[in-house]
């Protein structure tokens, strides 16, 4: 059986993944782990998983990161026709000036 094994440096740091061990359960697996992955650096703890317990998405099956759009940001993204919102609109109206005079317009 695999399993894939999972190192922390100090204490409060994140496990990072550092390779994997052939064992029969988990005992030797965290033997294994201890003397492959745990002697020649600092390590602090090791967690030892069945490679067939861990799940995995790939880009193919889901879209990652987040939007590099920030134009929520700025007033003029939002349009708006209410009364009280006069503050937001006189926005609005220099933030396109500026745009004009640096030229991004």
């Amino acid at each position: 059986m695999i399993w894939e094994v999972f190192r922390q440096e100090e204490q409060g740091g994140y496990h990072t993944h550092c390779g994997n061990v052939h064992a029969p359960d988990r005992e030797m697996a965290k033997q294994f782990a201890a003397i492959q992955h745990g002697r020649r650096k600092p390590t602090n703890s090791i967690w030892v998983v069945p490679k067939s317990e861990i799940g995995e998405l790939d880009a193919d099956e889901i879209a990652f990161g987040g939007s590099t759009d920030k134009s929520y940001r700025w007033a003029p993204t939002y349009k708006s026709d209410v009364e009280h919102a006069a503050e937001v609109i006189d926005s609005e109206g220099q933030q396109a000036e500026a745009e004009k005079q640096r030229g991004d317009a």
